[in-house]
């Protein structure tokens, strides 16, 4: 491939055999053709490194890395920036799967809106077999993102569509706050451009138990407060925001992360109406 193309998806994998088809599948057969997708094996133990080296055999729109040693979320997605050659960069879970028409309605509203440097959208939370379980929405505007942007994480984070400009500007994810190296992330972005979320539903997210996001929630909760704090005065949090921080934090002490994920997924979506 000699000529850049729009779109670098971003597709980070660690012992992901039994889902990665599905994700690199339901990216190739995206209705916007002018893409790359790097996709970097985080030194798996699984077949993962062979499955990639087999799609990118077929199809040469696939940039096969593997890293000498485990960097995990952070460091590979930081690889895959400096490898990325897109306009656009394109996020994407090995264990998720794009709707077809995900990238075309993305990049058509980043080349309407110069302004905005990150679009993420709606998506369909799903079981193991991507039996759809719920539909989470998000805030769409740069003000209403702002104004709740205390309150939880304004993106999907396997869904977001980056400038390469301004993610290079912002320097790319932090390692110390994993596992909330996103939301951090997203400060910095919104300091230098503006945030948006499309209505669409882009991504059926698949929810796997035992996972990072379910397993280390109590640690997600941490880095989640310490952020809100960093950027309380950049952001000038107001009073409504910093007793919910405060709040959260009592929660650390007396309640089950279990109990929060419960409630976070029943009620989130009556929060962003």
């Amino acid at each position: 491939m000699t000529t850049k193309p729009v779109v670098s998806v971003l597709l980070p994998a660690y012992n992901a055999e039994r889902y990665l088809p599905g994700a690199i599948e339901s990216i190739l057969a995206q209705s916007f053709g002018d893409f790359e997708v790097v996709v970097i094996d985080d030194c798996s133990t699984d077949g993962t490194w062979e499955l990639i080296q087999n799609y990118a055999k077929q199809d040469k729109r696939i940039v096969a890395l593997q890293n000498q040693h485990n960097l995990k979320l952070s460091g590979t997605l930081n690889r895959a920036i400096e490898a990325a050659r897109g306009k656009y960069l394109a996020r994407m879970d090995a264990d998720d799967w794009s709707y077809p028409d995900r990238l075309e309605k993305q990049v058509s509203f980043m080349e309407k809106h110069p302004e905005v440097g990150i679009c993420g959208g709606s998506m369909e939370v799903c079981d193991q077999n991507l039996q759809v379980v719920s539909v989470r929405r998000y805030h769409q505007t740069d003000a209403e993102i702002r104004s709740h942007l205390f309150r939880y994480s304004p993106f999907s984070h396997p869904l977001v569509m980056y400038r390469k400009e301004v993610l290079e500007k912002v320097g790319g994810y932090r390692d110390e706050f994993n596992p909330a190296e996103d939301y951090e992330l997203y400060f910095r972005i919104g300091m230098i451009s503006q945030f948006a979320n499309l209505p669409d539903i882009l991504l059926k997210y698949r929810v796997i138990p035992k996972s990072m996001t379910t397993g280390g929630t109590r640690k997600m909760e941490e880095k989640t407060i310490a952020i809100r704090y960093l950027y309380a005065g950049a952001y000038k949090m107001n009073w409504q925001d910093l007793v919910y921080t405060w709040l959260h934090q009592l929660t650390l002490l007396f309640i089950p992360s279990s109990w929060k994920i419960w409630a976070f997924n029943k009620f989130r979506n009556v929060l962003v109406q």
